[in-house]
């Protein structure tokens, strides 16, 4: 916790807002999407399927290939609770279903599905794209399906079993203008997942990654990232690290506070 505190202290100092911004790409990124609300029917919307999460008290075991959780002791867990504790925020499932809404990505990739709230969030922000999300846990993943049918997303696809498997199929011979890595909060890991999915990245290409500050291995995993020689465009949210590969522009970074 103390980690996190420090971190964030450190970001405030160092984080901006609209009016520090001097790309017009980031600018209006910033104005346009970030600091948008979502609109009345998307925010009842994410309600009612966080609601029926909430309310979902069947028990399954979780098959966790990642860090763990730094909350839970068993593997045996209440769908309702992993909502709780593991699931996307409010404030985040908004963000990523305004992103999505702005830059309009046809084809998305979601490494670690869970129980299916940001999928949810991908889905809702484009309807007329095709979203393919990995879990390495069957059970989650069937939790995941039956949220799908409920609210009739019918755009996604969910792949299951290790990412160390199912990523270098998914990424064979494809193209993702939209990728959500959320499966593996590791340094090594996330390297790696990264490494992979540049063969599928192209010029408009988004990738994000999910709690860049959780460790200080997250930390260096980010800082890795952002200096690849692909990536031009690197934002800092605190909880997100936002990498673009646009050649138009020269490399810079930011640190947005939303």
């Amino acid at each position: 916790m103390w980690f996190k505190v420090k971190s964030f202290i450190l970001f405030l100092f160092k984080s901006t807002n609209q009016h520090g911004v001097h790309s017009p790409f980031v600018y209006n990124l910033v104005t346009n999407c970030f600091y948008k609300k979502a609109t009345f029917n998307n925010v009842n919307l994410f309600k009612s399927i966080r609601k029926w999460l909430i309310n979902n008290e069947t028990v399954i075991k979780v098959t966790d290939f990642g860090k763990g959780s730094k909350v839970f002791k068993s593997n045996t867990r209440k769908v309702k609770d992993i909502t709780k504790i593991a699931g996307i925020s409010t404030k985040k499932g908004l963000l990523l279903l305004r992103l999505v809404n702005y830059l309009k990505p046809q084809n998305m990739l979601e490494i670690g599905t869970s129980v299916g709230l940001s999928a949810a969030m991908l889905s809702i922000g484009n309807p007329s794209s095709k979203i393919t999300t990995l879990e390495g846990c069957n059970n989650t993943a069937a939790i995941a399906q039956e949220l799908f049918d409920e609210f009739k997303l019918k755009n996604i696809e969910i792949v299951k079993g290790n990412f160390n498997k199912t990523l270098p199929k998914v990424m064979n011979n494809s193209n993702f203008d939209f990728i959500y890595f959320d499966g593996n909060h590791q340094k090594e890991a996330t390297i790696n997942y990264f490494n992979l999915c540049l063969s599928a990245a192209h010029n408009d290409s988004v990738f994000i990654f999910d709690d860049i500050n959780w460790s200080s291995e997250m930390q260096e995993a980010w800082l890795f990232i952002k200096e690849h020689s692909k990536v031009t465009v690197s934002i800092d949210t605190f909880f997100w690290g936002i990498i673009f590969f646009r050649k138009e522009q020269e490399k810079e970074h930011f640190t947005i506070r939303i």
